[in-house]
């Protein structure tokens, strides 16, 4: 008996060294995507991690509030899916407190038809949908505004609305949406303005679109899609090697084999 107890104290002891040695090494790091093109992405790195002894978890979101919550709350160690201004402006609305951990890529946004082919075909009074989050909403009227469709107020910038515009010569109805919805709704208006996100998700290209935000540097710094995280959680060991992941030739690669224009590396 008393050998059987001791031989029992030894293999338990054994497992607990083995685990402290090696057996506990894989670690989780569970990052919130929206589909396309960040969970895509993040697809990419799974493999890259492993090799350093991590385990990916993507958790997909169709929505831009949830992942950001999710974060603040701690069921999530990191998000993919949202602009740095996108990303501020939240936390000043919402009292969060997240933080870059990297700027990985941008989307220049797009203008797609609906009922109305080409911008010399819209007639007045047509309906162009935008999303109605803050700035992305902004970030859609400059597009029409850079189109010569409208004016803005001078000086809004990215704090602009509809109620920002200052001259709609030909009295163009502004349909604000939630950002999801506007693929599907594309054919019940004459034209949209798409997140790349959505647009890739929905199968539009942004090779196919009328009009394409102007891919300058201030458009790509104001909209760098970026690594969020829970303040003070950026230099952690997990983080950097997600970091490092996502900045690397494999995924430089894949994002100019697979998106025709629509995602660009920004490291």
């Amino acid at each position: 008996m008393k050998k059987n107890i001791v031989s029992l104290v030894l293999a338990i002891a054994l497992t607990l060294a083995l685990a402290a040695c090696g057996g506990g090494d894989s670690k989780t790091i569970k990052v919130g995507a929206t589909p396309a093109p960040h969970a895509e992405i993040l697809e990419v790195v799974e493999d890259i991690l492993a090799q350093d002894g991590y385990t990916l978890e993507i958790v997909e979101y169709d929505d831009y509030v949830t992942p950001n919550t999710s974060l603040e709350d701690g069921s999530l160690d990191a998000n993919y899916f949202q602009h740095i201004t996108y990303m501020n402006e939240f936390n000043a609305e919402h009292g969060t407190h997240l933080v870059s951990a990297a700027g990985i890529h941008y989307e220049p946004f797009g203008l797609y038809a609906g009922q109305t082919a080409s911008l010399a075909e819209l007639a007045d009074g047509a309906q162009i949908a935008v999303p109605n989050d803050g700035t992305n909403e902004a970030r859609a009227l400059l597009l029409l505004e850079q189109e010569g469709l409208i004016k803005l107020k001078e000086g809004v910038g990215l704090s602009a609305t509809a109620s920002d515009i200052a001259e709609n010569p030909h009295n163009y109805k502004i349909v604000e949406l939630e950002a999801r919805l506007l693929p599907t709704t594309l054919q019940d208006v004459d034209v949209a303005v798409i997140n790349g996100n959505y647009a890739i998700d929905a199968g539009l290209k942004v090779s196919d679109a009328i009009a394409v935000e102007a891919a300058g540097g201030a458009a790509a710094e104001a909209y760098v899609n970026v690594l969020a995280v829970k303040e003070g959680k950026e230099d952690s060991a997990g983080i950097q090697a997600l970091v490092k992941a996502l900045q690397s030739e494999e995924v430089r690669s894949f994002i100019a084999d697979t998106y025709d224009g629509a995602v660009v590396a920004l490291f």
